[in-house]
């Protein structure tokens, strides 16, 4: 294989490059049934004087303007319909309870209620007048999704290439959806911090691409992050030549050998046999139908080739390496559903999308990338391109089928060590003179710490338990070495070795234990490797399980003294910070992060229980959640968080939904991000049903909802 046929990739995907259609789609905005008079009324009755009364004292004055927010200038209802993301941040600080100051006195509940209520609708209207929204639908594989979609193309029996990233490997295939139960006894390994957990089957002399960072508050999947250079695209071409020729791609590992790179049995035309076997090839690659004169130009090239003396085989790796590295592989894109929704009858739209053969295919990519992190299957292309998959009762069908297959495994793989943080684990080094037990086995307890959170996580999703159980969980799995750590015996058995780790299910009966904020991972790797950080704990908190990420902090602002001095050294933690954070324009983070943070100083730098500090201080961890719920130990922080658990559901299914269409959110998404969430409330939180509400919401459908109605998610 030459390098000549990087040209050739990009060739064969021109007329893709400058075609119709675009990368960028847009939706169009739902009509509103309020009349211009109604929604003056609103704005002058509920918000317009509640502004002028609370609120323009600091956010309208003349000569100073807190915050950078001038609510004087909202005069009318239109001026307000004209920035949606101030609507959105008004909601967010009125609803949290941030705004007025604390010092300034809440509002009394009843213009709290009608605030909030006046201020989502006209968030509504103001995304409705945004006649055609961004819908950004181009994105490049990241290599954990292009290591899939290569494995699932050729149907190897081997991964590509090693993948760090994927913080938990399976050992004795353990994960079986189906049944719905995840069994108590598994065995599993921690990749990125075990040397002989990076000996797996693969296929030798492929190197993998750099790997791809995550988004700030994001994921490793977000369109706008994953470019691709020059650079990088001549080294998909290197990649695509290296797995075509490696000495493991034979028969025995290529599940496809016979169907498409065997040379034909019996005497045929070489081009109609191309024919036969390209079309379904290249579909499956790109996910969508493939004209005929896209399938020539393969034809042509292999036949020329064959015709010049190069093997059948040989003649047909060249074309997929040339399909493996065309940007019709490497992106995921839309292409021409663009429907027109503006004063036509919803039913009309679901007709018109369910007969766009092109938005069934975007819609199966979208749904094969989110729960599979590869491309289809094919099935479902069959239904895509048959325009049965927006069905409501197909795509129920096939949301139950996908979450009941092993590929499953991926999404496990790929968003909850994501949206946990977990990568900052490895980085986590606990001093040595301090923790020394930390590094009796070297790395042996972050190698188990960080599979607690992630064995949590799959059991929930498994038996579609309710997400309540991610905060404080009554059973947990958990290694003889871990079971150590937290305090307890370790329960006999044994641990396994470096490769693989035994963990056993075990109930919980210490509330200050189970879920994953509690969890020794989560309080070794927000700490620092003398002591805790309770801002960074508070704001890992505000981040992951409110999908409240803060501002980042000054740049100017000192570090703490790690070995204080003088008065310093008979302080608390708490009084310490409390010093170093007298800066006005630090005091509004830290009075929303801090006691977040401060509620979780029992656990020491390695998660360890402690009463008092080295000086003898008592530890005191009491507060207040969104200036509601008081507590007074770790027990009553996660009632607190309970009691604000319909928030934490729909935070976390900003965090899916963000993960699931590969971008930030925006005011846009706020009304759908309701409805999940309320759906998945009414379902007792179960996981399955808010999964099920991502894939069923107008931003995943591209632009339509498909029906009201509710389609119940089995158990």
């Amino acid at each position: 294989m030459t390098r000549s046929l990087f040209l050739f990739a990009v060739l064969l995907s021109l007329p893709w490059l400058v075609g119709g259609g675009g990368f960028v789609q847009s939706l169009a905005a739902e009509e509103t049934d309020q009349t211009d008079a109604a929604r003056r009324a609103g704005f002058e009755k509920n918000l317009l004087p509640a502004f002028r009364q609370n609120c323009v004292k600091c956010h309208g004055q003349a000569d100073e303007v807190m915050g950078d927010v001038n609510l004087a200038k909202l005069v009318d209802q239109t001026s307000l319909a004209s920035d949606p993301e101030l609507i959105q941040d008004l909601i967010q600080v009125i609803d949290l309870g941030e705004m007025p100051p604390e010092d300034e006195g809440e509002l009394p509940q009843k213009i709290r209620g009608s605030m909030l209520q006046e201020l989502r609708r006209q968030l509504e209207l103001a995304v409705a007048q945004q006649d055609r929204l961004e819908l950004a639908e181009i994105r490049r594989m990241n290599r954990f999704q292009y290591n899939n979609a290569v494995k699932d193309l050729f149907q190897l029996q081997s991964i590509v290439f090693t993948l760090p990233e994927r913080m938990m490997r399976e050992h004795g295939n353990y994960f079986k959806p189906a049944s719905g139960k995840m069994p108590d006894d598994v065995k599993v390994g921690s990749r990125p911090l075990g040397k002989s957990q990076m000996i797996e089957k693969r296929l030798a002399g492929v190197a993998a691409f750099p790997q791809d960072l995550r988004a700030e508050h994001g994921f490793d999947n977000r369109g706008d992050q994953l470019s691709l250079s020059p650079l990088l695209m001549d080294a998909f071409m290197s990649l695509s030549q290296s797995i075509l020729e490696s000495p493991d791609f034979k028969p025995p590992n290529v599940g496809i050998w016979r169907d498409f790179f065997a040379a034909p049995e019996s005497e045929t035309s070489i081009p109609d046999e191309l024919r036969r076997r390209l079309r379904p090839f290249l579909t499956r690659a790109f996910r969508r139908a493939v004209s005929d004169e896209s399938v020539n130009r393969y034809v042509d090239y292999a036949t020329r080739q064959i015709n010049n003396g190069i093997s059948y085989p040989q003649a047909m790796k060249q074309v997929a390496g040339a399909v493996i590295a065309s940007p019709r592989f490497l992106y995921l894109y839309s292409t021409s559903f663009q429907p027109e929704t503006s004063g036509r009858e919803a039913s009309t739209v679901i007709q018109d999308a369910t007969a766009d053969r092109s938005a069934d295919l975007d819609l199966a990519s979208r749904l094969s990338f989110f729960l599979w992190g590869s491309i289809p299957d094919r099935e479902l292309i069959d239904l895509a391109e048959a325009g049965q998959l927006r069905q409501p009762e197909v795509l129920q069908a096939q949301f139950q089928r996908m979450m009941s297959d092993r590929k499953l495994k991926r999404f496990c793989d790929s968003f909850p060590s994501q949206w946990l943080q977990l990568e900052r684990i490895i980085s986590s080094v606990p001093d040595r003179d301090k923790f020394p037990g930390f590094y009796m086995l070297k790395y042996r307890h972050s190698m188990h710490m960080m599979l607690e959170p992630l064995l949590l996580f799959e059991a929930v999703l498994i038996e579609n338990l309710p997400l309540t159980q991610l905060i404080d969980s009554d059973f947990t799995y958990r290694s003889p070495l871990l079971r150590n750590a937290y305090g307890g015996p370790d329960g006999g058995g044994k641990g396994g070795g470096v490769g693989v780790l035994n963990f056993r299910r075990q109930e919980v009966t210490d509330r200050r234990e189970g879920g994953v904020i509690t969890s020794l991972a989560t309080m070794t790797m927000t700490s620092g490797p003398e002591r805790t950080q309770p801002i960074t704990r508070g704001a890992w908190v505000s981040t992951v399980i409110f999908n409240l990420p803060p501002e980042p902090p000054p740049a100017d602002v000192p570090p703490l003294d790690e070995n204080p001095s003088g008065e310093e050294s008979d302080l608390t933690l708490r009084e310490r910070l409390a010093i170093h954070r007298e800066r006005a324009d630090c005091a509004g983070c830290h009075e929303k992060i801090d006691p977040l943070g401060f509620a979780l100083e029992n656990f020491d730098p390695i998660g360890k229980w402690r009463d008092t500090y080295e000086n003898g201080r008592e530890i005191d961890v009491s507060g207040r959640l969104f200036r509601r719920h008081e507590f007074s130990d770790i027990v009553g922080f996660k009632d607190a968080i309970l009691a604000e658990k319909d928030r934490f559901v729909r935070g976390f299914a900003g965090h899916l939904l963000s993960f699931a269409l590969a971008r930030e959110l925006g005011p846009q998404d706020q009304s759908d991000l309701d409805r999940i969430a309320a759906v998945t409330i009414a379902d007792d939180y179960r996981i399955q049903t808010l999964i099920r509400e991502v894939i069923f919401s107008r931003p995943f459908l591209g632009g339509v909802r498909l029906s009201d109605q509710r389609l119940t998610t089995s158990p």
